[in-house]
């Protein structure tokens, strides 16, 4: 029963991997893009991004991917993310993206906003561009400062991923809830804390290494 359990769940984590490196691999240049446009001197560009922002930051991801999912099938009677477990799938990593893009987002302003304004000012004694200066002086110091709080996030993106369930998405809670009412039994759904703790200390591992190495900046 053990064995049948463990490989139970390595399918259900195979998931729950795919769903969070998805996420990142979107919502992280994404949340750049909503930054720079959260920060934009044009008016009618900061305003509606800021308030995306607010909305999404303001209620729950259940919600969000409830809305997302079941909304564009009440409101235009077309289930536009098609049918089965890849339908499910790609709705629950659209609302990952936009749910993480607009916290990391904010993360990326706190971090760009901090830099003295003198470095872009010394930037431009040197005859750099506003480009040049961004990516080869100010980028790394950003990524400096803004490892803790973008570890913290990625960490409880790792147990968010529990919630595409609901929308019948199949992670690894998934896969140990269905011991409970096949075999009746509740232990697989404490044994997949052993999954999020491992990946979890991986990841903390893997930041604590990454503030090393960026010490330089100190």
């Amino acid at each position: 029963m053990f064995i049948t359990v463990t490989l139970s769940l390595l399918e259900g984590f195979l998931g729950t991997i795919k769903l969070f490196g998805l996420t990142l691999i979107f919502a992280l240049p994404l949340g750049l893009i909503i930054s720079f446009g959260s920060m934009s001197k044009i008016a009618f560009i900061r305003y509606p991004v800021k308030f995306l922002i607010w909305i999404i930051r303001g209620t729950p991801l259940l919600l969000q991917l409830l809305i997302i999912y079941y909304g564009p099938g009440i409101v235009f009677s077309n289930n536009i993310w098609g049918s089965g477990e890849g339908g499910r799938f790609i709705a629950a990593l659209v609302a990952f993206v936009i749910n993480y893009a607009c916290y990391f987002s904010e993360i990326y302003r706190g971090g760009i906003q901090s830099i003295p304004i003198g470095q872009y000012e010394a930037g431009d004694v040197l005859g750099m561009t506003k480009t040049q200066i961004f990516f080869k002086v100010i980028l790394l110091q950003v990524v400096k400062r803004i490892v803790p709080p973008m570890s913290n996030e990625i960490i409880t993106l790792v147990k968010d991923t529990s919630l595409a369930r609901v929308i019948a998405v199949y992670e690894i809670i998934w896969n140990g809830q269905t011991f409970i009412k096949s075999a009746g039994i509740i232990w697989p759904l404490f044994y997949t804390g052993v999954f999020y703790l491992i990946f979890s200390g991986g990841l903390t591992l893997l930041f604590r290494y990454i503030e090393k190495k960026l010490d330089f900046f100190r």
